[in-house]
């Protein structure tokens, strides 16, 4: 399942499609030049469309949209739950951190900081972050051992926190982390992912038992978009977001994971 999620990340970034149009018009110069023109013009096409932001953002903000934090959450009365599960996702490559000695955030960096805000507000609540090694070929170093270092410099008290550092899909951050000792997933919890991410992940960590409620975080889009917007840099990961959580939702489904 890790190999085919690797697989399917590189299937679902569009502008892995316009570059493989772009060699296909090599291929054909030659023997199919009309063939060639055609997939030239299909591949700046797709090129020039991913970068208009309000398509991406209305296809993109149902799926943020579908799972809204609970009156109860939104209004901070968090006294019933015992814990918020935070999902990896949201530190960049261990290469990175090793290298300037710094633990490093992405685009999902509200994963790792609301966190800290909620464990301030909240003295009850306990944490646990999910997150092993997702890198196809192993760095050494897992997303648990950065997020300690993170959230040990934020000032969050160890005994507060528990680490899962073996699981690499959505799925297995469900199922080990109900593995760890003391955790009681029939308690009520807070599940905290990206908002793109929450639908995936409340499916598969509640087929497997978990009893949790979304608390979305990181999100994309707004109430609407200017007609105006475009980024082809934003353009092409919305677009990579969008479609890996819907093959992947998919996916899940097939399997019985959601």
């Amino acid at each position: 399942m890790f190999i085919a999620s690797k697989l399917l990340s590189f299937l679902t970034q569009p502008l892995a499609w316009a570059a493989l149009l772009m060699l296909l018009a090599l291929v054909w110069l030659r023997r199919r030049p009309k063939g060639a023109r055609r997939a030239l013009l299909g591949a700046l096409a797709l090129g020039l469309l991913l970068g208009w932001l309000p398509l991406v953002d209305a296809l993109l903000r149902p799926l943020e949209n579908r799972y809204p934090a609970s009156a109860e959450v939104a209004a901070g009365q968090l006294n019933a739950f015992v814990g918020v599960v935070v999902l990896g996702g949201a530190l960049d490559s261990s290469y990175v951190s090793r290298a300037h000695g710094q633990v490093a955030l992405n685009g999902a960096a509200e994963r790792m900081t609301a966190p800290v805000a909620l464990l301030r507000q909240q003295p009850h609540l306990r944490l646990i972050f999910t997150g092993g090694e997702g890198e196809l070929w192993p760095q050494g170093v897992s997303e648990a051992t950065l997020a300690e270092q993170f959230f040990t410099s934020m000032g969050v008290a160890a005994h507060r926190v528990e680490y899962e550092d073996k699981s690499r899909t959505t799925y297995e951050n469900a199922v080990f982390s109900a593995a760890l000792p003391k955790v009681d997933k029939t308690q009520r919890w807070l599940l905290l992912t990206s908002a793109w991410h929450m639908p995936r992940s409340l499916a598969a960590f509640r087929a497997a038992g978990w009893n949790v409620s979304p608390y979305p975080v990181d999100y994309r889009t707004g109430d609407s978009t200017p007609w105006t917007e475009y980024s082809l840099a934003r353009g092409a990961l919305r677009w990579q977001l969008l479609l890996h959580e819907v093959a992947g939702w998919l996916a899940y489904v097939v399997a019985g994971r959601a």
